[in-house]
Parts: C-alpha cells; structure tokens; sequence
C-alpha cells in the first residue's frame, strides 16, 4: 500500500504534463496557419446590401479562456491539498482575477497607446503586486468571520504556479493570433539561425497581427511564444511538484525568478511594438514585481501548515457548483478575450433552393 501512495503525485504529474506536451506538439504545428485565427462569426446588424455585419469570435478567446480556467483550477487544487475550502481559496484568486483581466487592457493601452489590445505582462505584474495584500485583508476579515485561515507562503506559491501554467497555456491565444511575436531570422544573428533553423514559425494569413503590425507574413520568425509556452508550464510542473512535497518557498522562488527574467529576457527577441525605448514598460515592471516579491515574503511569511495532500485536493474539486463556476467563468474570459475589435467581416444568408 506504501508504493502507490509515494507515487500517486508522480503519476498524475507525468499524466499532466504529457497532455500538455501532445497539445503543444500539436498547437505549435497548426496555429500559425491562416484558418485558425477565427473559430465563429455570428451576424450582428444586416447592411443596405442585404448582408450582415459579423462579430467575429477568435481562437484567441479559446484559448485564452481554457489558460484562465486551468489556472484556476490549479490553484484550487492546491489549496484544496492543503485543506483549504474552496470558498475561501476563491475569495483570494477571484479578486486577483478580476482586477487582473481589468489591467491586462488598461495598462497596455497605455503603455502601447493603442485602444483595442492586451497584455498578460501588464497583467501579471498587477497580479504579483496586489496578491500578497489581498492574503492579509482576506485573513483580517473574511478569515476572522468564518473561521479559516490562508497561509501566506503555501497560497503565494500556489499563485505563482497558477499563473506560470496558465501563461503557458495562453500563449497559444498568441499563436493562432499572430501577436506577441517574434524577430525574422533573416535579420538575426548567425547563432540564432543556426538555433532556430528547423524550429520557428511561419505565419499565413492577411488577419494576423504579425501580418498587419509586422507586415511579416509568410516569414520565418523566432518562436518565441512556444519558448515561453515550454519554459512557463515547464516551470509551473517542477514548481508543481516541489509544493506537493512541502517546499513552498523554493517552488515560490524559482517560478517568479524564471517567468520574471524570461519575461524580461525575451523582449529581446521579439518584434511587435512594446513602448517606446530599448527597455520597454514591460520589462521594468518585470524587475519591480521581482524586488517586491522577495522583499515582501520574508515580512508576511508564516510557517508551513500540513503537507500538501494531492488526492484531498482533487475531491475538493469535484463539485456541481465549482463545475457551474468555472464554465461561466470560461465563458466570460471567451467573450471577454475572443471578441475581434480588429477584424471584421460580412455574412451573406441565402436559401439553398435546391434543399427546399
């Protein structure tokens, strides 16, 4: 009876991670393609030539709602192996969250001065800032109310771990977008030919922003979402695992040291419009969220609780309500994310009379 026990969070770790695996092996071939760009058109208004203007519905959302849903999910589980109830592990993420999408379009509107665009960098970096905070207030007074009690390193972990695996899952939204992408290697340096020779991407269509942004179509560019994608789930797995057998703060440190200076890093290689100077927005707040963090954690860090009980953490998920939520939850990061404001297109309905 030992032997499956001691296995059991290895069994399911490798389970999850050849799952993503397939998925990305796969996402990384088909996405930059043309028809993977638009999932859904649905009319909206009819024009004077009788056709209709489309809302059109994106691959973007798609994926951008499955990485919301997952990282919650991830964090939930968590917190349900340390006990934790659902309700009160919500009480911390939904706030993050909320505030979170907000700032993923404030910020990168102005920071990019555009009106229609988003950022998980921006997003991410408000995220890390207000986490810490929001522990403490919901100790102080949800927490005093109902009984319960957030730990404050275990819970940051979690967070962290989240958000790296969600990250990574949505850079597929950037994929099958075309945004976020990066520098032609025609125009790099030798070794990055030499590297990235067999592996990088080459995106088709006219509606992709790497086309109308970067007038980039058709050429072979750095990879540089799969690199991201790899090394944040990546990241988020290993760190996964250390906060199963009781290491919170090592998991904490190495997934916001490793996202923070890849994120950091990686602007380098990318050519889409970041802000104006060589060192963008973006990248200064990656050093700031990194300073703060591990100033922060040494202050209003606690010791551990139990040991992190993975099974205890999947039955707490498993609940109609928490299933209705994260659905809904889906639905909005869809819509929210998946609407083009950039794109649009013309419907023409007509009657098949040889069907009639």
């Amino acid at each position: 009876m030992v032997f499956p026990i001691i296995m059991f969070d290895e069994i399911f770790l490798l389970i999850l991670a050849g799952m993503i695996a397939l998925l990305f092996s796969w996402a990384f071939k088909t996405l930059p393609g043309e028809d993977w760009q638009i999932i859904a058109c649905l009319p909206g208004r009819k024009g004077p030539d009788g056709t209709w203007n489309g809302v059109n519905l994106t691959y973007y959302g798609f994926f951008n709602a499955l990485a919301y849903v997952l990282a919650v999910v991830m964090f939930l589980l968590m917190m349900g192996a340390l006990g934790v109830t659902i309700a009160g592990a919500l009480s911390v993420v939904m706030p993050v969250l909320m505030i979170c999408m907000w700032a993923a379009r404030f910020i990168a509107r102005w920071v990019e001065k555009k009106p229609h665009t988003f950022s998980v960098g921006a997003a991410s970096f408000v995220g890390i800032i207000i986490a810490p905070m929001i522990i403490v207030w919901v100790n102080l007074t949800l927490g005093r109310w109902w009984a319960f009690r957030i730990p404050v390193t275990q819970t940051m972990a979690a967070m962290l771990i989240a958000y790296a695996v969600g990250e990574g899952m949505g850079r597929l939204a950037c994929i099958s977008f075309g945004c976020c992408y990066g520098k032609p290697l025609a125009d790099g340096h030798p070794l990055m030919k030499k590297i990235f020779h067999r592996m990088n991407f080459v995106f088709r269509g006219k509606t992709k922003k790497i086309a109308y942004a970067g007038q980039l179509e058709g050429r072979a560019v750095i990879p540089v979402q799969a690199l991201t994608a790899v090394l944040y789930t990546g990241t988020g797995l290993i760190s996964f695992y250390l906060f199963l057998k009781n290491f919170p703060l090592l998991a904490l440190i190495l997934t916001l040291l490793v996202t923070q200076i890849w994120r950091f890093a990686s602007e380098f290689l990318r050519a889409d419009y970041r802000g104006r100077g060589r060192i963008s927005a973006y990248q200064i707040m990656t050093l700031l969220a990194m300073v703060y963090i591990l100033i922060m954690m040494p202050l209003i860090s606690e010791s551990y609780h139990a040991l992190p009980d993975l099974m205890m953490g999947i039955i707490s998920l498993w609940d109609p309500g928490l299933i209705i939520f994260l659905t809904a939850l889906g639905g909005v990061a869809f819509v929210y994310t998946g609407k083009s404001d950039v794109t649009c297109s013309s419907i023409n309905i007509q009657i098949i009379k040889k069907n009639i």
